[in-house]
């Protein structure tokens, strides 16, 4: 399930709302208009932090694998397939800090592809700070050009206290030509828990928006539970239903963790 918090990927909150891109990003996306606040950070060496992260902390690291089978991969209130789809996570982990990948696969002909790295760091008082590197199969994953990268690189700030959770993303480069994002987009989302029940709103600017203006996207409920099979084995199971009043859709999510 990915989640819109760096402490597990940045990807229902911060792991985005669970669940919602062998086309490209971009094809998905309307030409917009964003203003640029930032100049591009440089690709190779956002890489490059990736891979001497790991390198310095796998000795040390805890290692885990898992997947999602999801019906649908909805992300942010945006439909990504047209069917169901498989979700692996990889990851190495140690006190608060996480680094990984995950990806999302559809289980369809012509179906959506996706293959992130991200890092995260979470503090003990609730505040988590990260980065994904968004990136989608079938374009050339060494290309880091300005406008035309492969790799869409997020920042992304959590906070939790109690029930509630608080999150907000920022585009730190410009790849609008190619995985399809624009630097300075920004995406909010708060979320409140209860003992059986999530409750979420989204709201972004540039790709989350049909105008690429700054717009209320995402709006859902979730809840999850574990299917018991016997006293050794469970079945974690969760759902969400997410309206999008920018595309005016709703879609309804069930998944399963393996």
């Amino acid at each position: 399930m990915k989640k819109d918090t760096p402490t597990r990927k940045i990807f229902l909150f911060f792991v985005t709302t669970p669940l919602q891109k062998t086309k490209s990003f971009s094809q998905y996306n309307k030409k917009k208009d964003c203003v640029t606040y930032l100049k591009p950070v440089k690709m190779k060496k956002v890489i490059l932090l990736f891979a001497i992260v790991l390198a310095a902390t796998a000795a040390k690291a805890q290692f885990s694998v898992g997947a999602d089978l999801v019906s649908r991969y909805v992300f942010r209130g945006l439909d990504y397939g047209n069917g169901a789809a498989l979700q692996p996570t990889i990851e190495y982990s140690t006190g608060g800090f996480a680094i990984g990948a995950w990806g999302s696969y559809g289980l369809t002909a012509g179906s959506f592809t996706e293959a992130d790295l991200y890092l995260s760091y979470g503090f003990d008082f609730g505040l988590s700070l990260g980065l994904t590197d968004y990136y989608y199969p079938g374009t050339d994953w060494t290309n880091f050009e300005d406008k035309n990268s492969a790799h869409a690189i997020e920042f992304n700030l959590g906070y939790e206290t109690g029930g509630l959770s608080l999150a907000g993303n920022y585009m730190l480069n410009n790849s609008e030509d190619n995985a399809g994002a624009e630097n300075g987009t920004k995406y909010f989302e708060a979320g409140y828990s209860f003992d059986n029940l999530d409750i979420f709103i989204g709201a972004g600017d540039g790709w989350h928006s049909m105008s690429g203006d700054f717009e209320v996207v995402n709006i859902g409920i979730g809840t999850s539970k574990e299917i018991k099979f016997s006293e050794s084995f469970s079945l974690p199971v969760f759902g969400q239903a997410i309206v999008n009043p920018n595309t005016e859709q709703f879609h309804i999510v069930v998944g399963l963790s393996l």
